[in-house]
């Protein structure tokens, strides 16, 4: 004689389990669906940094590996535009910079892996995340307490080597000085010499310099043994570098 209750038993257990490998597959269909659309969009991002002359195989490469959208603070972030080529609010009056710009910044660096770098003005981390993913070893200050613990344990979390300190980005990072690059992401009405000290002979800096109520430039840096050779680059438009209470 059939055991009656094992068999009211087993019937509740197969149904869930049954329901549970459904379920199971139909996640598994939305994360694939998901992954599938921030893929389209970061192909589109590159094609259009290759439209825009971007030409640096191994900057694309970067790029193209580093998730943007995973920088954006939840509060801000929009999957139909954080590829797109255009800045993107991070709070605290802040952006991250239009792809564009963060591929030409990084290609006109061309940072070498090893090579040691000094960025100003941390913001979301995807800046300092794309010279991580070249291999490149980066010190990154923020002078905006929340945005540097945010680029912290992002970077962390996606497994980026990056040390981020929250501090004045004019006074740059001198204990680890000298450094090959300095990349300023932010602009200052002028140019604070504690950073052109910290450049070693030979080293280079990309700097946006300007009012924000006037014209700005990109200006690249030359370290010399002489002294700095200044190179006027694109009119640009960034945030001002927040100077300390």
């Amino acid at each position: 004689m059939r055991n009656t209750k094992t068999l009211l038993l087993t019937v509740p257990v197969a149904v869930i389990t049954a329901l549970f490998i459904l379920n199971i597959g139909h996640c598994g269909r939305v994360k694939s669906e998901k992954e599938e659309k921030i893929k389209k969009r970061v192909q589109a991002m590159i094609q259009t940094l290759k439209n825009y002359g971007i030409k640096s195989r191994r900057v694309l490469m970067a790029m193209e590996e580093v998730p943007r959208h995973k920088f954006i603070p939840q509060p801000y972030l929009d999957m139909q535009s954080a590829y797109g080529d255009h800045p993107c609010n991070i709070g605290h009056g802040q952006t991250i910079s239009q792809p564009f710009i963060v591929a030409y910044m990084t290609e006109k660096m061309d940072p070498q892996p090893g090579e040691k770098i000094l960025e100003i003005g941390t913001g979301s981390g995807y800046q300092a995340a794309v010279l991580s993913a070249m291999g490149a070893e980066v010190y990154s200050v923020e002078i905006i307490p929340e945005l540097a613990k945010h680029a912290e344990k992002v970077l962390k979390k996606l497994g980026y080597e990056v040390a981020v300190r929250q501090g004045d980005g004019y006074q740059g990072w001198a204990e680890h000085a000298p450094y090959d690059i300095i990349i300023v992401t932010c602009a200052p009405e002028d140019m604070p010499e504690a950073l052109v000290d910290q450049l070693k002979t030979g080293g280079r800096m990309i700097i946006p310099v300007g009012s924000t109520n006037w014209a700005q430039k990109l200006v690249v840096v030359l370290k010399t043994a002489s002294g700095a050779k200044i190179i006027d680059d694109l009119p640009v438009r960034f945030v001002p570098m927040v100077k300390p209470d």
